[in-house]
């Protein structure tokens, strides 16, 4: 690896190189950590959708969201019709805590899950269904900024006629804490009647455990890392 090619390896914008066909041909460090968000289709169609319409690199302003990810530009470029390149330009985000700064104990995520829903099917009539994986171990987190956390969610959708809550493991999807690297599982909270109106105080919630909100037509995700050390 030459000069030219650490400096994109290690640049804090994705960047991927496919060939004509789609399939992926080099990518950065950032952009192994963005392909748990998005698929490598999706962001090669995006490469076409705008790139220049001759040879040349063509640099274009919008917003993208993918995730925690989100995104003011893009540049694609290419020289042939064997490969097509794109960067991703990142807003800058505030860096997560450390875990040595996050107020956290090990904790076992059922109970706490449990222990929310019984609090709130005292006021309320909603019915709650659960679809868990149970193969997750004990976890460091904050157990009183996440149980006002999945709280705050639950009111959120407190019109529907049932929430459901899923559990699961997000295979092949991580985060950077401190420098180290955490595989992420999520929590969905699910419901016909969804009120998205200013997350702002759930999103500052989520960060301050180290995790990200993701909000969907009929959900809202609780992205957490899996701190097990």
């Amino acid at each position: 690896m030459d000069f030219y090619e650490k400096f994109i390896e290690y640049d804090y914008n994705p960047f991927v190189l496919f060939n004509k066909n789609g399939k992926i041909k080099s990518v950065n460090q950032e952009a192994q950590y963005l392909l748990g968000a998005v698929s490598a289709t999706e962001l090669y169609h995006l490469a076409l959708s705008y790139a220049s319409g001759s040879y040349g690199f063509k640099t274009t302003f919008l917003n993208l969201e993918y995730g925690r990810y989100k995104f003011f530009a893009v540049c694609v470029g290419y020289e042939n019709d064997e490969e097509i390149g794109i960067r991703l330009y990142r807003y800058p985000e505030l860096k997560l805590e450390s875990i040595e700064e996050c107020d956290a104990d090990f904790v076992n995520i059922y109970a706490l899950i449990d222990l929310c829903i019984s609090a709130n099917a005292t006021k309320s009539k909603v019915g709650f269904k659960k679809e868990i994986d149970p193969t997750l171990p004990e976890i460091k987190l904050n157990a009183e900024r996440f149980i006002k956390l999945l709280t705050q969610a639950f009111e959120r959708f407190s019109s529907s006629k049932e929430i459901t809550i899923k559990l699961h493991i997000n295979i092949g999807e991580y985060i950077k804490i401190a420098d180290r690297k955490f595989t992420l599982f999520a929590i969905e909270i699910i419901g016909d009647s969804f009120d998205r109106y200013d997350l702002t105080q759930i999103k500052e919630l989520a960060k301050s455990i180290n995790s990200y909100i993701e909000i969907d037509s009929d959900r809202l995700i609780i992205n957490i890392p899996m701190i097990t050390s």
